[in-house]
């Protein structure tokens, strides 16, 4: 899950820095997320894992990290399984 998160984060968030580089718990907007990137990258993991995030989980914590959006994913997932 997590080089699925990451290759959409690389194609998606334009970040400033290789993704490659980014630990799983590196701080992403530290990293150069911004808010539009944010919208950016959840829409695409909703396309790409089939779900939808709901509105309680759009907030900074759920995508600060890999970590966290994987964290955040499997909690979706799980709630629809």
């Amino acid at each position: 899950m997590k080089s699925k998160i990451r290759a959409i984060l690389a194609k998606t968030a334009k970040l400033p820095v290789d993704v490659a580089t980014l630990r799983d718990d590196d701080d992403l907007f530290n990293a150069g997320l911004t808010s539009f990137g944010t919208v950016e990258l959840m829409m695409a993991l909703e396309e790409a894992f089939d779900l939808e995030f709901p509105d309680k989980m759009m907030n900074r914590r759920n995508f600060a990290s890999i970590d966290g959006i994987e964290q955040a994913l499997q909690s979706i997932l799980s709630e629809h399984a």
